[in-house]
């Protein structure tokens, strides 16, 4: 194939507060689409809510149409913000990068009958509990551990006659996994607009949408307590947030909490102990699933 026919990216690596920037000039210069990569596994912990925050070091990469000329762009990028490190250009070969980001992703399965799976592939196992979920930027879509260990946690369950709270819902994904597997009703709450639009569209996709009842609030949400809450945010959320999910689970009522980092488990069991009995800690991938009954 002929080079001129390839398509190109820039490459550079600056740091979080240069970042935004280098994106805004690679847009304004014809970038069809700008990406970010941690390049030395930094660590991020809990962002305020609305922020994004970006790794200390961080690979900017903008993609460019065929055959265009990066040259001048690479130039007047070592000019404006005096990189110093190299800044590489990429030819890519054409092919339907569709069809390969498609062909990257595979149903996942999730304790013994629960599985994930993109809109374009099909689980033909008996007695599978489908949800139907692409991948995306935002929220969970099975991959994280996080909300892998809170899927198989559900899974493990007898829900029948249920009814569950997904307490910060995101996508909807345990709050779907649960009318999935039987319970019979479900909850969504969340302090995010967005997640209750896609957890709106997932419902529907999953032809679930009249069954997860959705709702946006925050620490002053008031709900009769459920039989089965689970929450997957964050550590300083989940310690705040404490009396008030004690509160939204009944005595005898199972609870999961998720978005832990391994080394925070033990504080949040500290935290939960006084209107729980902690059953448990498990972890995966440096993040921890606690897991109790209400007192």
């Amino acid at each position: 194939m002929d080079n001129n026919t390839d398509w190109i990216q820039i490459k550079v690596v600056t740091d979080n507060e240069t970042a935004a920037k280098v994106t805004e000039f690679l847009e304004k210069t014809g970038a069809l689409a700008v990406t970010y990569q941690d390049t030395q596994d930094d660590a991020i912990y809990e962002p305020e809510v609305g922020q994004m925050r970006l790794w200390p070091n961080t690979e900017v990469t903008g993609l460019y149409e065929q055959g265009f000329n990066a040259d001048p762009v690479v130039e007047q990028l070592r000019r404006e913000f005096g990189f110093m490190t190299p800044i590489a250009k990429v030819r890519l070969e054409d092919k339907n990068w569709i069809r390969a980001w498609m062909d990257q992703f595979k149903p996942m399965k999730f304790g013994r009958h629960l599985w994930v799976c993109p809109t374009w592939l099909e689980v033909t196992e008996p007695d599978a509990a489908v949800i139907k979920l692409d991948p995306g930027l935002a929220f969970g879509t099975g991959t994280h551990p996080t909300t892998a260990m809170c899927l198989e946690w559900l899974d493990s369950l007898k829900l029948d006659d249920k009814r569950v709270l997904d307490f910060g819902c995101g996508s909807g994904i345990l709050g779907i996994a649960a009318l999935k597997l039987g319970a019979m009703s479900v909850y969504g709450v969340d302090v995010d607009d967005q997640a209750m639009i896609a957890s709106e569209e997932n419902a529907e996709r999953n032809g679930v949408k009249g069954q997860l009842q959705l709702k946006l609030g925050g620490p002053d949400l008031k709900l009769e307590p459920f039989d089965i809450c689970v929450a997957n945010i964050l550590t300083g959320p989940l310690i705040f947030l404490e009396p008030q999910i004690a509160t939204l689970t009944k005595q005898g009522g199972r609870l999961a909490l998720s978005g832990i980092l391994t080394e925070q488990a033990e504080e949040i069991m500290q935290c939960y102990e006084k209107d729980f009995i902690v059953e448990k800690s498990a972890d995966r991938a440096g993040w921890a699933i606690v897991t109790g009954v209400r007192r």
